[in-house]
């Protein structure tokens, strides 16, 4: 009798956790120097309008708290823009992993941020719908975070770039097939002055 009294408000909880408003989550990162190791640190917090903020600017360890108040303060998304010449770099479903076939598109942007040295950089991961929210958030985190290191590895310096995550919060294409979901398995560059 007790046991049926503690799985019912389990799964009302479980009900509750499963049918909350979708809010992506905050974490910061750290790209690499070129050749040398990743290191990421997480965090929690939220980016105005929504999505996984990171600036790769911020130190390992710290709470979100001494983040927004550290000397490089975060980046503001709406604050950002896109531009023309920075081209779009797509993803094999479920993977963060950088295609051979983009490589030349990103070697292209990376000359582009080195040639616009007061430029800022912040690349966004999107995923496509399928798989739940929270997976897709940290996809497109990876996405992001990959893309970032590969740039960072081409030369552009780390303190320009920051990251954020949407999961499949804003897709380009909302039919349901595939030719759609690859559209939507992307990083996005958008840029602002310093």
């Amino acid at each position: 009798m007790t046991t049926r009294f503690m799985v019912v408000p389990a799964m009302l909880l479980m009900l509750i956790a499963a049918g909350c408003a979708k809010r992506p989550a905050t974490s910061m990162a750290s790209a690499p120097a070129p050749g040398g190791a990743a290191s990421f640190s997480s965090g929690t917090g939220s980016a105005p309008g929504g999505g996984s903020v990171s600036n790769t600017s911020s130190p390992s360890g710290s709470s979100a708290v001494n983040r927004a108040v550290s000397s490089t303060a975060r980046p503001q998304p709406g604050t950002f823009r896109t531009t023309t010449e920075l081209k779009d770099v797509h993803f094999d479903f479920d993977k963060y992993d950088i295609r051979p076939s983009d490589t030349k598109m990103l070697d292209a942007n990376a000359a582009w941020l080195k040639s616009n040295s007061t430029m800022l950089v912040l690349i966004e991961g999107h995923c496509d719908e399928r798989g739940t929210n929270e997976y897709n958030l940290a996809l497109g985190e990876r996405r992001a975070k990959a893309t970032m290191n590969y740039l960072v590895s081409q030369g552009v310096a780390q303190n320009r770039v920051s990251i954020i995550s949407y999961g499949e919060e804003r897709p380009v294409c909302t039919d349901h097939d595939e030719a759609c979901w690859a559209k939507n398995r992307r990083a996005h560059f958008l840029v602002k002055p310093q």
